[in-house]
């Protein structure tokens, strides 16, 4: 007749090898969305006229690009990002989606934790060459004070430039647009770059969301704070490329919790059942 310690081993092995099977499936199973976004679109001919955006994950904003900056200074685009960067490609004078995606990012860019300008920067950044100074500072102010909140200037620039610089940062990240007019048109989307300036991550839309923003400044870390963290968050968020958010991968995290609360289970039944057995043959 089977003893109840040696049916508690033989149930609680089964119990755990189904777990781990399960586990396996559902932390292991590749990911199509991460395999998905890395493969952008090849970009069109030159000259063709496309608008466009062919993301160009792991690829490299042009760091000694020269711009100006709201006062007419000359500065390298390396000088500015530091560290994990949200650039937003505008012009000033848009009065349709450009001013709807800075005037997003105010809303909710003081929700966010750090010291802008330190641990993050946003930098707006005109394609239309012949945008000035004095209209890059004009709409610093209106921005700024959107934001109602304290928010050092150091936090957000807004920069204009030639058209070789221009064109140089446009075609490093595959954005593609067309002038019309005295308008443009283009896409409407944003970037994360991290402090060398590889770009790690696409945002699309006018509307941002502070979780979104959150976590991919940390990945724009490059490792240097928070490795821990960032393997954390890694595990329990996938980027979905269709609705550009991350998501809760509750498939992952429920199985693990799922595996651990059964070995708990199960090692609590066995050390009992042998408690059990041990003073059953003393007696």
């Amino acid at each position: 007749m089977t003893t109840p310690g040696r049916w508690l081993s033989t149930a609680a092995f089964a119990v755990i090898t189904f777990l781990f099977i399960f586990t396996t499936f559902a932390i292991a199973a590749p990911d199509k969305t991460e395999e998905h976004q890395h493969h952008a679109a090849p970009a069109p001919p030159q000259g063709s006229g496309e608008v466009g955006l062919d993301e160009r994950l792991g690829s490299k904003v042009p760091l000694d690009a020269i711009f100006k900056d709201e006062s007419g200074k000359s500065v390298r685009l390396g000088d500015l990002i530091t560290g994990p960067t949200i650039i937003l490609p505008v012009y000033y004078a848009c009065t349709n989606v450009c001013n709807y995606m800075q005037g997003g990012l105010a809303r909710v860019i003081k929700e966010l934790k750090g010291k802008p300008g330190i641990d993050y920067r946003v930098i707006s950044i005109s394609f239309n060459h012949e945008e000035t100074p004095e209209q890059s500072e004009r709409t610093r102010k209106m921005y700024l004070a959107a934001i109602n909140a304290p928010f050092p200037e150091e936090g957000w620039r807004f920069l204009t430039s030639d058209r070789d610089n221009i064109h140089r940062f446009t075609e490093s990240i595959g954005y593609r647009f067309k002038q019309q007019g005295r308008d443009f048109i283009h896409p409407v989307a944003s970037l994360i770059v991290s402090g060398d300036g590889k770009i790690v991550r696409y945002l699309y839309g006018t509307s941002f969301l502070a979780k979104d923003l959150s976590l991919a400044f940390l990945e724009a870390r490059d490792g240097k704070v928070g490795n821990t963290i960032r393997k954390v968050v890694d595990f329990c968020f996938t980027f979905d490329p269709t609705g550009k958010t991350y998501v809760f991968n509750i498939l992952r995290v429920s199985a693990t919790v799922v595996i651990l609360a059964a070995v708990s289970f199960l090692l609590f039944l066995l050390l009992t059942g042998k408690k059990r057995n041990k003073n059953g043959g003393q007696s």
